[in-house]
């Protein structure tokens, strides 16, 4: 299968099935099934604010805890809900910034997989298809003749590939799917479908850089046709921004279905978990980046509306 073919079944499968699943045997996490989850009470859960700030990052601590991960009320993949054991971590405040990305870069001379290839992936508006753009990469996310990257916004165009090699030098690694989604929670057994509430936008404030209006007719509500600023739309209860919209961010783990889930699918090692959502349009709307939305694409593809965060243990300090 040609890349450009590849690219376009992962884009569809992705955005479109919303019925696959998760994780390869996660060693920090117990698995039950559950069936009437206690999210009315919003307690029983630590993170904290407790921050440690690097050269590539601030980041949150979040202590111990368990919790009811995926939703019986979203998508098929995001079924069942069950109880979920995490031990304490650290998680980055915000997705890698170009500005972080390039430190790594110039110490490292490390070349993404985009410009090995020599294109990555984008969405041409104009002629409203998927594609691949020659010259597309992290410091150039809309070809050679486009604008420079903004040091502020998220490093797109990264694979999985070139995400676990960052967080390598980085000292760090990448999230699992549950901790993803724990820090999307801010630590709460919360029922509230997004990381900062129930609402996407109130009185006209938008609270996460994500789509508005039709795949060709983008109406940018929020201030926004493609990435933002990091924070640019504040913080979740946890202190940590971006955990729903501007950039889908890649998580540890191969896709897989959850335990339980019977929806039919062959699990492959080259596919991982993308989780959070982008500011692109997608046609699983709302669900795409709430706090259980899930979806995934292979190790080697990077797009202009994905990017990554890290996490460490804090034993690893």
């Amino acid at each position: 299968m040609n890349k450009l073919v590849l690219l376009s079944f992962l884009l569809v499968f992705a955005s479109c099935t919303g019925s696959k699943s998760q994780k390869e045997g996660d060693e920090k996490k117990e698995v039950k099934e559950t069936e009437t989850p206690p999210f009315e009470s919003g307690e029983g859960l630590s993170s904290k604010k407790e921050q440690i700030s690097q050269n590539t990052g601030e980041m949150v601590r979040f202590e111990d805890g368990t919790f009811f991960m995926g939703s019986e009320t979203g998508l098929p993949n995001e079924k069942p809900v069950h109880e979920v054991k995490i031990e304490s971590f650290y998680m980055d405040k915000s997705p890698v910034t170009v500005k972080q990305f390039r430190a790594f870069v110039e110490a490292t001379g490390f070349k993404t997989e985009a410009e090995k290839f020599g294109d990555s992936g984008i969405f041409n508006l104009e002629k409203q298809t998927w594609e691949l753009l020659p010259g597309a990469n992290w410091s150039k996310p809309f070809g050679p003749s486009g604008p420079d990257a903004e040091d502020n916004h998220p490093a797109t165009h990264v694979s999985w590939n070139d995400a676990a090699a960052y967080v390598e030098w980085a000292g760090k690694r990448l999230p699992t799917e549950a901790e993803w989604e724990y820090a999307a929670r801010s630590g709460k057994n919360s029922g509230e479908k997004f990381s900062w509430g129930n609402e996407v936008s109130v009185n006209g404030q938008f609270f996460g850089n994500t789509w508005q209006g039709e795949i060709n007719a983008p109406d940018t509500k929020d201030g926004y046709l493609f990435t933002s600023p990091v924070g640019a739309f504040g913080e979740n209860e946890a202190g940590l921004t971006d955990m729903g919209g501007n950039v889908w961010q890649w998580c540890a783990d191969t896709y897989k279905p959850y335990p339980g889930n019977t929806e039919p699918y062959r699990s492959d090692p080259n596919v991982k978990v993308i989780r959070g959502g982008s500011f692109f349009f997608d046609q699983n709307g709302e669900n795409s980046f709430s706090v259980s939305g899930r979806s995934m694409n292979s190790h080697e593809t990077s797009l202009f509306n994905t990017g990554f965060r890290c996490a460490k243990n804090p034993d690893s300090e």
